[in-house]
């Protein structure tokens, strides 16, 4: 088996401190293995690195719990990404106003938001959850949207495509959910991101059935 590189984020301190702190601090290079990787500490010399800062401005993720609803700007911003989006639902066959309400609910669509635990990206991925979904680097929107979509299949695989434990997963872990006997852990946030999460579902589905309807 062949394995793709990997992407590494090394917040260090970055993660503890204010999330405006990491505006224009994240530098980024390539390991000898093609592992991309991203930190907030400048490389010392001599370690054979070339490592550049990156450009644009890394902003705080929102909190995944808070309520929102489909609007003109959050329409704007997913525009953007409908290919990828697309590409992904149905290679791993996974419905497209489930990627839309996930990516909704974790970044609002901005490919740089990092929250302080270190989850980056347009649907909030974990540094080790995107090396085992093959993702090289974990701030290219492409990249990103593939591995998420990827681990929303994993998760379908694992809980037989029920969407509720999935999206309960998708927050808190699948081994909350088994822990909790296969019921949403009794988790303010994670409760509070389900029922955001399946109503930004329903919403995208129907927006995609108006737009449909439209083409006819």
């Amino acid at each position: 088996m062949l394995f793709k590189p990997a992407i590494f984020l090394a917040l260090g301190l970055a993660a503890l401190l204010p999330s405006e702190a990491l505006a224009g601090n994240i530098y980024k290079y390539v390991e000898k293995d093609g592992t991309i990787v991203y930190t907030n500490v400048l490389p010392k010399s001599g370690q054979g690195r070339q490592a550049r800062r990156t450009e644009g401005e890394f902003r705080p993720a929102p909190n995944p719990a808070e309520p929102s609803r489909i609007s003109v700007r959050t329409r704007i911003s997913l525009g953007e990404f409908d290919e990828y989006i697309d590409q992904a639902a149905v290679r791993y066959k996974m419905p497209p106003a489930l990627v839309r309400a996930v990516m909704h609910a974790e970044s609002a669509f901005d490919p740089n938001a990092i929250s302080v635990v270190g989850a980056s990206g347009l649907m909030q991925l974990m540094p080790a959850t995107a090396r085992e979904m093959y993702v090289k680097d974990i701030f290219d929107p492409k990249d990103n949207i593939e591995g998420g979509v990827r681990y929303l299949r994993v998760l379908a695989n694992e809980f037989n495509g029920d969407m509720v434990k999935m999206v309960a997963a998708y927050n808190a872990g699948p081994d909350a959910v088994k822990k909790y006997g296969g019921q949403v852990p009794p988790y303010p946030e994670t409760q509070a991101y389900v029922r955001k999460v399946i109503s930004l579902y329903f919403q995208y589905k129907a927006q995609a059935q108006v737009a449909q309807g439209d083409e006819r």
